[in-house]
């Protein structure tokens, strides 16, 4: 059995928006478990230094109120999470996050906006991973399915049951039980290797970026002139691609 009948950790954070640059951590979770059974898990709510906005406690169910009377310093719980991964890809152990490119990126803002050791130093030098996103996976092998790719619509699409949507705890869990289930229904990602997937996300993500981008230029191209006519200008610039690549139905993390 490969990748998907060992361990795995699965890794979720909620904060206080959607751009990962600017958002901050309001709560945290690192899953350990083996075929999506869990086996250790680690929480933390942070206090994120910042007002947490109505409108994403209307998501986590996080108030402000409760994370700056219970929150650990938002330093501390980036610091706690970043040694935690590092330890397990120090092992070896593959960290599982749905949509983990805005998980990751946010994690190393904190880690940056706080003066910490970034995680290629926690990891000597070393490239960070294997991360394995079911995002990216469910995307490339079923890419013409219609509807939602949020973490409740896919895990509906493969019997995954998640407990309470939004809680860190529960969707780092679902997506180790959800790319458990893609590799059970697909043999092409059962049979990659973690760095293989790793790198081919990297690679999915680019054409996807890519994908959105001519699709940009096409809604911005003016139609071609009548015969006769005079030649229009050039199309204005596209709008940059954002970084995290992703569709109109993502939800704040």
């Amino acid at each position: 059995m490969g990748w998907y009948g060992e361990l795995l950790v699965g890794f979720d954070l909620e904060t206080t928006g959607t751009d990962p640059g600017e958002a901050r951590i309001v709560s945290a979770a690192v899953v350990e478990a083996v075929r999506g059974v869990p086996a250790r898990r680690r929480e933390w709510l942070a206090d994120p230094g910042v007002p947490v906005p109505p409108e994403t406690t209307a998501i986590h169910g996080i108030t402000d109120e409760r994370a700056t009377a219970h929150g650990r310093p938002a330093a501390e719980v980036a610091d706690a999470v970043a040694e935690a991964l590092a330890a397990h890809w120090l092992r070896g152990v593959p960290v599982v996050a749905y949509n983990a490119a805005f998980d990751l990126t946010l994690l190393a803002a904190e880690l940056r906006r706080h003066g910490l050791a970034p995680m290629r130093e926690r990891l000597g030098g070393g490239e960070e991973g294997p991360v394995i996103d079911p995002y990216a996976m469910d995307r490339t092998v079923d890419p013409f399915r219609e509807g939602k790719r949020t973490l409740e619509a896919v895990c509906a699409e493969y019997g995954v049951v998640l407990g309470r949507a939004h809680d860190a705890a529960e969707d780092a869990l679902a997506a180790v039980r959800l790319a458990v289930a893609i590799a059970e229904r697909y043999g092409d990602v059962a049979s990659a290797g973690a760095w293989d997937l790793h790198r081919g996300q990297a690679g999915w993500h680019a054409e996807r970026a890519e994908g959105y981008r001519q699709w940009l230029l096409r809604q911005t191209r003016p139609p071609a002139p009548a015969a006769g006519s005079a030649t229009p200008p050039p199309p204005p610039a596209a709008e940059p691609v954002p970084k995290r690549g992703l569709g109109a139905d993502d939800a704040v993390a």
